[in-house]
Protein backbone atom coordinates (compact mmCIF):
# COMPACT_ATOMS: atom_id res chain seq x y z
CA UNK A 1 0.00 0.00 0.00
CA UNK A 2 1.19 3.50 -0.88
CA UNK A 3 0.05 6.62 0.94
CA UNK A 4 0.58 10.34 0.47
CA UNK A 5 -0.57 13.77 1.57
CA UNK A 6 -2.22 16.59 -0.32
CA UNK A 7 -1.29 20.12 0.71
CA UNK A 8 -4.01 21.91 2.66
CA UNK A 9 -4.39 25.55 3.60
CA UNK A 10 -6.61 24.58 6.51
CA UNK A 11 -4.65 21.67 7.99
CA UNK A 12 -0.87 21.64 8.53
CA UNK A 13 -1.04 17.83 8.46
CA UNK A 14 -2.55 17.94 4.96
CA UNK A 15 -5.09 15.45 3.61
CA UNK A 16 -4.45 11.71 3.48
CA UNK A 17 -4.56 9.98 0.10
CA UNK A 18 -4.17 6.38 -1.06
CA UNK A 19 -1.93 6.15 -4.13
CA UNK A 20 -1.89 3.75 -7.07
CA UNK A 21 1.02 1.38 -7.64
CA UNK A 22 2.27 3.42 -10.60
CA UNK A 23 2.06 6.65 -8.54
CA UNK A 24 -0.18 8.24 -11.16
CA UNK A 25 -3.59 8.24 -9.46
CA UNK A 26 -4.93 8.71 -5.98
CA UNK A 27 -8.10 8.88 -3.94
CA UNK A 28 -8.75 10.89 -0.79
CA UNK A 29 -8.84 8.78 2.37
CA UNK A 30 -9.86 11.53 4.80
CA UNK A 31 -13.08 9.69 5.66
CA UNK A 32 -10.86 6.96 7.14
CA UNK A 33 -8.25 9.23 8.74
CA UNK A 34 -7.80 12.97 8.17
CA UNK A 35 -4.01 12.72 7.83
CA UNK A 36 -1.17 10.23 7.71
CA UNK A 37 -0.13 11.25 11.21
CA UNK A 38 -3.58 10.39 12.54
CA UNK A 39 -3.69 7.18 10.50
CA UNK A 40 -0.48 5.88 12.03
CA UNK A 41 -1.76 6.78 15.49
CA UNK A 42 -4.74 4.50 14.89
CA UNK A 43 -3.00 2.04 12.57
CA UNK A 44 -4.60 -1.24 13.63
CA UNK A 45 -8.06 0.23 13.09
CA UNK A 46 -7.49 2.15 9.87
CA UNK A 47 -5.03 -0.10 8.00
CA UNK A 48 -7.68 -2.63 6.82
CA UNK A 49 -9.89 0.22 5.60
CA UNK A 50 -7.01 1.85 3.74
CA UNK A 51 -6.08 -1.50 2.18
CA UNK A 52 -9.66 -1.94 0.94
CA UNK A 53 -9.58 1.53 -0.57
CA UNK A 54 -6.22 0.74 -2.19
CA UNK A 55 -7.69 -2.39 -3.78
CA UNK A 56 -10.67 -0.41 -5.07
CA UNK A 57 -8.29 2.16 -6.55
CA UNK A 58 -6.33 -0.61 -8.28
CA UNK A 59 -9.54 -1.92 -9.84
CA UNK A 60 -9.84 1.32 -11.83
CA UNK A 61 -13.53 1.67 -10.96
CA UNK A 62 -13.36 4.46 -8.40
CA UNK A 63 -15.02 7.59 -9.78
CA UNK A 64 -13.37 9.63 -7.02
CA UNK A 65 -9.85 8.79 -8.27
CA UNK A 66 -7.84 11.70 -9.64
CA UNK A 67 -4.59 12.25 -11.50
CA UNK A 68 -1.69 13.17 -9.22
CA UNK A 69 -0.01 16.54 -9.69
CA UNK A 70 3.40 16.60 -8.01
CA UNK A 71 3.00 20.24 -6.99
CA UNK A 72 -0.16 19.44 -5.01
CA UNK A 73 1.70 17.00 -2.76
CA UNK A 74 3.25 17.67 0.60
CA UNK A 75 5.84 15.43 2.17
CA UNK A 76 4.03 12.17 2.88
CA UNK A 77 4.22 13.08 6.58
CA UNK A 78 4.18 16.89 6.90
CA UNK A 79 4.94 16.85 10.64
CA UNK A 80 5.19 14.36 13.47
CA UNK A 81 6.11 14.02 17.14
CA UNK A 82 9.69 12.82 16.78
CA UNK A 83 12.35 12.48 14.10
CA UNK A 84 15.38 10.60 15.44
CA UNK A 85 18.08 10.39 12.79
CA UNK A 86 20.68 7.66 13.03
CA UNK A 87 23.99 7.13 11.30
CA UNK A 88 23.85 3.47 10.40
CA UNK A 89 26.38 3.49 7.56
CA UNK A 90 29.82 3.23 9.18
CA UNK A 91 31.68 4.22 6.00
CA UNK A 92 29.89 7.58 6.12
CA UNK A 93 30.89 8.12 9.75
CA UNK A 94 34.53 7.39 8.96
CA UNK A 95 34.57 9.85 6.06
CA UNK A 96 32.81 12.76 7.77
CA UNK A 97 34.94 12.36 10.90
CA UNK A 98 38.02 12.37 8.70
CA UNK A 99 36.77 15.54 6.98
CA UNK A 100 36.76 17.45 10.28
CA UNK A 101 39.79 15.66 11.82
CA UNK A 102 37.65 14.10 14.52
CA UNK A 103 38.35 10.78 16.25
CA UNK A 104 36.08 7.80 15.66
CA UNK A 105 33.94 6.76 18.64
CA UNK A 106 35.15 3.64 20.45
CA UNK A 107 31.62 2.24 20.18
CA UNK A 108 31.48 2.77 16.40
CA UNK A 109 30.39 -0.80 15.65
CA UNK A 110 28.32 -1.48 18.77
CA UNK A 111 26.24 1.63 19.57
CA UNK A 112 24.37 3.63 16.89
CA UNK A 113 24.92 7.37 16.61
CA UNK A 114 21.65 9.33 16.72
CA UNK A 115 20.39 12.87 17.13
CA UNK A 116 16.92 14.39 17.56
CA UNK A 117 16.04 16.37 14.43
CA UNK A 118 13.39 18.88 13.37
CA UNK A 119 10.01 17.15 13.12
CA UNK A 120 7.43 19.92 13.37
CA UNK A 121 7.60 21.07 9.75
CA UNK A 122 8.99 18.89 6.98
CA UNK A 123 9.49 20.49 3.60
CA UNK A 124 7.39 19.18 0.72
CA UNK A 125 9.37 17.05 -1.69
CA UNK A 126 9.49 19.87 -4.28
CA UNK A 127 9.94 22.79 -1.87
CA UNK A 128 13.02 24.99 -2.19
CA UNK A 129 15.82 24.56 0.33
CA UNK A 130 16.07 28.03 1.91
CA UNK A 131 19.60 29.28 2.56
CA UNK A 132 20.40 32.51 4.35
CA UNK A 133 24.22 32.36 4.18
CA UNK A 134 26.19 30.20 1.75
CA UNK A 135 29.19 30.21 4.10
CA UNK A 136 27.10 27.70 6.08
CA UNK A 137 27.94 24.98 3.53
CA UNK A 138 24.60 23.63 2.29
CA UNK A 139 24.63 19.86 1.79
CA UNK A 140 21.99 17.21 1.05
CA UNK A 141 21.91 13.78 2.68
CA UNK A 142 20.00 10.99 0.95
CA UNK A 143 18.50 8.60 3.49
CA UNK A 144 15.94 5.86 4.04
CA UNK A 145 13.51 6.28 6.92
CA UNK A 146 10.84 4.27 8.71
CA UNK A 147 7.68 5.39 10.50
CA UNK A 148 6.64 3.42 13.57
CA UNK A 149 3.52 2.89 15.59
CA UNK A 150 3.78 3.23 19.39
CA UNK A 151 7.04 1.66 20.64
CA UNK A 152 7.31 0.86 24.37
CA UNK A 153 10.43 1.84 26.26
CA UNK A 154 12.98 -0.97 26.38
CA UNK A 155 11.79 -2.70 23.19
CA UNK A 156 14.40 -5.10 21.82
CA UNK A 157 15.90 -4.70 18.35
CA UNK A 158 14.09 -7.75 16.98
CA UNK A 159 10.76 -6.76 18.50
CA UNK A 160 11.26 -3.22 17.19
CA UNK A 161 11.11 -4.51 13.61
CA UNK A 162 7.42 -5.33 14.19
CA UNK A 163 6.73 -1.66 14.90
CA UNK A 164 7.83 -0.50 11.42
CA UNK A 165 4.65 0.40 9.55
CA UNK A 166 5.84 2.62 6.69
CA UNK A 167 9.05 3.35 4.78
CA UNK A 168 10.07 6.69 3.22
CA UNK A 169 13.08 8.50 1.77
CA UNK A 170 14.54 11.63 3.39
CA UNK A 171 16.71 14.56 2.40
CA UNK A 172 18.44 15.42 5.68
CA UNK A 173 19.67 18.92 4.79
CA UNK A 174 22.90 19.75 6.64
CA UNK A 175 24.91 22.94 7.00
CA UNK A 176 28.46 21.64 7.10
CA UNK A 177 30.06 24.95 7.95
CA UNK A 178 28.16 25.12 11.23
CA UNK A 179 28.63 21.55 12.42
CA UNK A 180 32.20 21.67 13.85
CA UNK A 181 31.56 24.65 16.12
CA UNK A 182 28.26 23.26 17.34
CA UNK A 183 29.74 19.87 18.18
CA UNK A 184 32.73 21.51 19.86
CA UNK A 185 30.30 23.00 22.38
CA UNK A 186 29.45 19.46 23.42
CA UNK A 187 25.69 19.75 23.03
CA UNK A 188 24.96 18.34 19.57
CA UNK A 189 23.38 19.56 16.34
CA UNK A 190 20.82 22.33 16.11
CA UNK A 191 21.50 25.29 13.79
CA UNK A 192 23.41 23.00 11.43
CA UNK A 193 20.40 20.72 10.91
CA UNK A 194 17.49 22.76 9.44
CA UNK A 195 14.22 21.56 7.87
CA UNK A 196 14.20 18.23 6.05
CA UNK A 197 12.17 16.92 3.14
CA UNK A 198 10.45 13.55 2.78
CA UNK A 199 9.33 11.78 -0.37
CA UNK A 200 5.71 12.41 -1.40
CA UNK A 201 4.80 8.77 -0.81
CA UNK A 202 5.22 6.38 2.11
CA UNK A 203 4.88 2.64 1.53
CA UNK A 204 4.17 -0.40 3.66
CA UNK A 205 7.19 -2.75 3.88
CA UNK A 206 5.44 -5.50 1.89
CA UNK A 207 5.57 -3.23 -1.17
CA UNK A 208 9.31 -3.93 -1.38
CA UNK A 209 8.97 -7.72 -1.45
CA UNK A 210 12.37 -9.42 -1.22
CA UNK A 211 14.09 -6.04 -1.32
CA UNK A 212 13.15 -5.56 2.34
CA UNK A 213 15.05 -7.98 4.56
CA UNK A 214 15.82 -7.94 8.27
CA UNK A 215 15.20 -4.25 8.71
CA UNK A 216 17.19 -3.13 5.66
CA UNK A 217 16.18 -2.01 2.16
CA UNK A 218 18.26 -3.88 -0.42
CA UNK A 219 18.10 -1.37 -3.26
CA UNK A 220 20.24 1.48 -4.63
CA UNK A 221 19.32 5.03 -3.66
CA UNK A 222 19.60 7.32 -6.68
CA UNK A 223 20.93 10.86 -6.32
CA UNK A 224 21.34 13.55 -8.97
CA UNK A 225 23.00 16.92 -8.46
CA UNK A 226 22.02 19.54 -11.05
CA UNK A 227 20.47 16.76 -13.18
CA UNK A 228 23.72 14.76 -13.32
CA UNK A 229 24.18 11.37 -11.63
CA UNK A 230 25.90 11.90 -8.27
CA UNK A 231 25.54 8.52 -6.61
CA UNK A 232 23.74 5.18 -6.47
CA UNK A 233 24.81 3.73 -3.11
CA UNK A 234 22.95 0.62 -1.99
CA UNK A 235 20.93 0.95 1.21
CA UNK A 236 21.54 -2.70 2.14
CA UNK A 237 24.95 -1.84 3.64
CA UNK A 238 23.45 -0.49 6.89
CA UNK A 239 25.67 -1.68 9.75
CA UNK A 240 22.79 -1.18 12.20
CA UNK A 241 19.38 -2.27 10.88
CA UNK A 242 16.24 -0.27 11.58
CA UNK A 243 15.24 -2.50 14.49
CA UNK A 244 18.51 -1.64 16.22
CA UNK A 245 18.02 2.08 15.56
CA UNK A 246 14.47 1.98 16.95
CA UNK A 247 15.59 0.05 20.03
CA UNK A 248 18.36 2.59 20.61
CA UNK A 249 15.85 5.45 20.44
CA UNK A 250 13.46 3.62 22.78
CA UNK A 251 16.05 2.68 25.39
CA UNK A 252 14.86 5.28 27.91
CA UNK A 253 11.50 6.46 26.54
CA UNK A 254 8.35 5.38 24.77
CA UNK A 255 8.23 6.39 21.11
CA UNK A 256 4.96 7.99 20.08
CA UNK A 257 3.09 6.56 17.10
CA UNK A 258 4.32 8.42 14.06
CA UNK A 259 7.96 8.48 15.11
CA UNK A 260 10.30 8.79 12.13
CA UNK A 261 13.67 7.03 12.33
CA UNK A 262 16.31 7.90 9.72
CA UNK A 263 19.11 5.65 8.51
CA UNK A 264 21.66 8.40 8.07
CA UNK A 265 23.30 9.06 4.72
CA UNK A 266 23.35 5.93 2.56
CA UNK A 267 27.01 5.13 1.99
CA UNK A 268 29.02 2.24 0.53
CA UNK A 269 32.66 1.20 0.80
CA UNK A 270 32.76 1.05 -3.01
CA UNK A 271 33.38 4.68 -4.00
CA UNK A 272 32.52 3.85 -7.63
CA UNK A 273 28.86 3.81 -6.59
CA UNK A 274 29.08 7.50 -5.73
CA UNK A 275 27.89 9.21 -2.57
CA UNK A 276 24.69 10.24 -0.84
CA UNK A 277 26.02 13.65 0.22
CA UNK A 278 28.55 16.28 -0.81
CA UNK A 279 30.82 16.04 2.21
CA UNK A 280 31.62 12.41 1.38
CA UNK A 281 32.65 13.28 -2.14
CA UNK A 282 34.69 16.22 -0.90
CA UNK A 283 36.52 13.99 1.59
CA UNK A 284 37.31 11.42 -1.09
CA UNK A 285 38.65 14.23 -3.29
CA UNK A 286 40.74 15.46 -0.37
CA UNK A 287 42.24 11.99 0.05
CA UNK A 288 42.82 11.32 -3.65
CA UNK A 289 43.70 14.80 -4.94
CA UNK A 290 44.92 16.70 -1.90
CA UNK A 291 41.96 19.09 -1.78
CA UNK A 292 38.20 18.99 -2.47
CA UNK A 293 37.04 20.24 -5.86
CA UNK A 294 33.29 19.81 -5.44
CA UNK A 295 31.62 22.82 -3.83
CA UNK A 296 28.68 22.81 -1.45
CA UNK A 297 25.31 23.78 -2.91
CA UNK A 298 24.82 27.25 -4.34
CA UNK A 299 21.78 29.36 -5.15
CA UNK A 300 19.86 27.58 -7.94
CA UNK A 301 21.50 24.16 -7.49
CA UNK A 302 19.14 21.17 -7.50
CA UNK A 303 19.16 17.75 -5.88
CA UNK A 304 16.98 14.79 -6.82
CA UNK A 305 16.57 11.67 -4.66
CA UNK A 306 14.55 8.58 -5.57
CA UNK A 307 14.57 4.78 -5.48
CA UNK A 308 13.48 2.29 -8.12
CA UNK A 309 12.27 -1.30 -7.94
CA UNK A 310 13.90 -4.12 -9.92
CA UNK A 311 11.79 -3.11 -12.93
CA UNK A 312 13.02 0.47 -12.88
CA UNK A 313 9.78 1.92 -11.49
CA UNK A 314 9.86 4.70 -8.90
CA UNK A 315 8.77 3.43 -5.48
CA UNK A 316 8.39 6.53 -3.30
CA UNK A 317 8.16 9.29 -5.88
CA UNK A 318 11.01 11.77 -5.87
CA UNK A 319 12.48 14.50 -3.77
CA UNK A 320 13.44 17.32 -6.15
CA UNK A 321 14.62 20.49 -4.46
CA UNK A 322 16.31 23.71 -5.48
CA UNK A 323 18.48 25.81 -3.19
CA UNK A 324 17.12 29.34 -2.88
CA UNK A 325 18.75 32.37 -1.27
CA UNK A 326 16.42 34.05 1.22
Amino acid sequence: MKLGTLKSKKNPDGELIVVSQDLQKAVKATSIAPSLREAIENWDEVKPKLETLSQELSSGKLKEAFQINEKDLHSCLPRTWLFADGSAFIHHIKLVRKARNAALPETLETVPLMYQAESGQFLASTDDIPQIDFAHGTDFEAEVGVITDFVPMGTTAEKALEHIKLIVLINDVSLRGLIPAELAQGFGFFQSKPQKALTPFAITPDELGEAYQSGRVHLPLNVKLNNEVFGQPNAKEMHFHFGQLIAHAAKTRNLAAGTLIGSGTVSNENSKLGSGCLVEKRTIEQIEKGSPTTSFMKDGDTVEIWMEDKNGKSIFGRIFQKVKKV
